[in-house]
């Protein structure tokens, strides 16, 4: 008699969750972010109230849930302790290539999770103004590989974190102007005792050899959970040269603006010259470094070339 042969299992661990089942889990949650809405997106970023309501607004419930926890572990811990600290802040952080719509997702996740019930405070960090400023820059020659790992301050991005993580009361984050594409070098953003605090950036899940005298600490070691926003290379190359052609017709033609002299290329030089920056820089940086770490994150939102949310992937606990 022959024997039936078995499919193999195959095991992953994530939880693929349709769209369609993901947004049933916003439960009755009612949040109004109407007005909001053209504040929120990015350059080139459709987003509309559905996919806030059917994609952000149950994950702001996961994430709330989470900090919920958090909190309440750290009330029973101080009890068991009878050590009465003040509760630190809970730190998302949130991953992805250029143009994938980070900066848009982090925005949402802010506006939403603040308007629980609970009302925490919540502060967003980008990782732009940890990178090294453009003279330090170019006197490494590294302003072709600005965005690549070696580009940033990794030491500062986890004393920065290490401060928040630890409950000190203020903590200063350096800014970034994409006007002048520099650091701002005496400009601070202030960290004060936040519930949450959401950190952004292309670099956060990354992870680096250090030499051996020194501890291997990366800015994911601070992160309670993270989220890595994912497209295809080819979906991702059409938007980041859609956005190149937005910025050329607005925030180029300022002339303090460091990409002031792409301001008067003709159509086909836009496209030719964002074409050239993305296969020169963002492609690389994005298959060497940006996403092999995908499958770190604790959640991947899948992106269609709509540039909507198709699937959700949540790793298993």
């Amino acid at each position: 008699m022959k024997q039936q042969q078995t499919k193999p299992v195959h095991y992953s661990p994530y939880i693929t969750i349709s769209r369609e089942e993901w947004s049933k889990q916003r439960d009755d949650a009612v949040i109004n972010f109407e007005n909001d809405i053209a504040k929120l997106q990015g350059l080139n970023e459709p987003l509309t109230s559905e996919e806030i309501l059917q994609v952000y607004l149950p994950l702001s419930r996961l994430l709330n849930l989470h900090v919920t926890a958090a909190q309440q572990l750290h009330a029973t811990t101080s009890r068991f302790l009878n050590n009465h600290t003040h509760k630190v802040p809970y730190i998302i952080g949130i991953a992805g290539s250029v143009a994938v719509g980070k900066s848009t997702t982090a925005r949402v996740l802010q506006r939403l999770l603040a308007a629980w019930p609970n009302h925490p405070r919540v502060d967003l960090v980008t990782t732009d103004g940890f990178l090294f400023p453009n003279k330090v820059l170019e006197q490494k020659g590294l302003m072709n590989r600005k965005g690549f790992p070696e580009s940033y301050d990794i030491r500062r991005l986890i004393q920065f974190l290490a401060n928040v993580k630890s409950g000190m009361e203020k903590v200063g984050a350096p800014m970034y102007s994409h006007l002048e594409y520099d650091v701002q070098q005496h400009q601070q953003q202030w960290i004060e005792t936040p519930d949450i605090v959401i950190v952004e950036g292309i670099n956060v899940l990354q992870v680096r050899a250090r030499p051996q005298r020194e501890p291997a600490v990366f800015v994911s070691d601070f992160f309670d959970f993270s989220i890595y926003v994912h497209a295809a290379e080819k979906d991702l190359r059409e938007w980041y040269i859609a956005r190149f052609e937005s910025l050329r017709a607005t925030a180029f033609q300022d002339p303090h603006s460091y990409f002031h002299r792409y301001a008067h290329l003709s159509d086909d030089e836009t496209v030719a010259m964002a074409t050239h920056i993305w296969n020169e820089i963002n492609k690389p940086n994005l298959e060497q470094n940006i996403e092999p770490t995908r499958y770190r994150a604790s959640l991947i939102l899948e992106k269609g070339s709509h540039h909507m949310v198709q699937s959700i992937q949540l790793r298993k606990t």
